[in-house]
């Protein structure tokens, strides 16, 4: 009894802290930030001195943004992107799945983690329980990896859309983003304007 306390404390910790970050990453962004924000998600292999002259600043004041950057969460990384359809996976699947036993999403979840053509997971609301998208070499394939490897995880059925062209596939645009400081800013000018 006490141990499962003592997790549920440590759990609720977690939960807040992650909170906590997120809330504060939130209210922390300033224009520099979005700036440099906007400039690395165009290209992610944009040289930092580049960006340090698009946005007028030193090359160390841009390494130790994106390093602060990067302990908040908010950027996770870079990667290079590979076509699915160019290494011969033609098909993309979303499944929406629906579990025998919903109270074991996170075991679920973790099994799915093991199938490597299972490339997004999402809880989401609605009636499944949860929502994947797949990528497989063909239509047969497709079908070999729902019996074989998902039917096993204790699913009661499944509904899969297949997609024929992704018409939008990108990042969420830095562009024309708006921080929740941005009204404080502008009521700030606008207050210098008056005077």
């Amino acid at each position: 009894m006490f141990f499962s306390k003592k997790i549920a404390f440590i759990n609720f910790l977690y939960y807040l802290c992650n909170q906590i970050i997120s809330i504060m990453s939130k209210q922390i962004l300033d224009s520099l930030d979005r700036q440099i924000l906007k400039l690395i998600s165009q290209d992610a292999r944009i040289p930092f001195l580049e960006v340090a002259r698009a946005c007028n600043v030193s090359g160390a004041a841009i390494h130790q943004r994106v390093a602060k950057l990067t302990n908040l969460g908010i950027i996770k990384g870079s990667q290079f992107i590979i076509d699915p359809e160019k290494i011969g996976y033609e098909t993309c699947a979303y499944m929406g799945l629906y579990l025998r036993e919903p109270e074991k999403f996170d075991q679920v979840v973790e099994e799915l983690k093991k199938i490597p053509e299972v490339v997004e997971c999402h809880y989401t609301t609605g009636s499944f329980d949860m929502f994947i998208k797949i990528y497989a070499l063909n239509n047969h394939h497709l079908l070999e990896i729902i019996h074989d490897k998902l039917q096993p995880l204790g699913l009661s059925r499944s509904e899969t859309i297949i997609s024929f062209n992704a018409s939008i596939n990108r990042q969420l645009s830095m562009q024309d983003l708006k921080s929740f400081n941005d009204d404080e800013e502008e009521t700030d000018e606008e207050a210098a304007a008056e005077k």
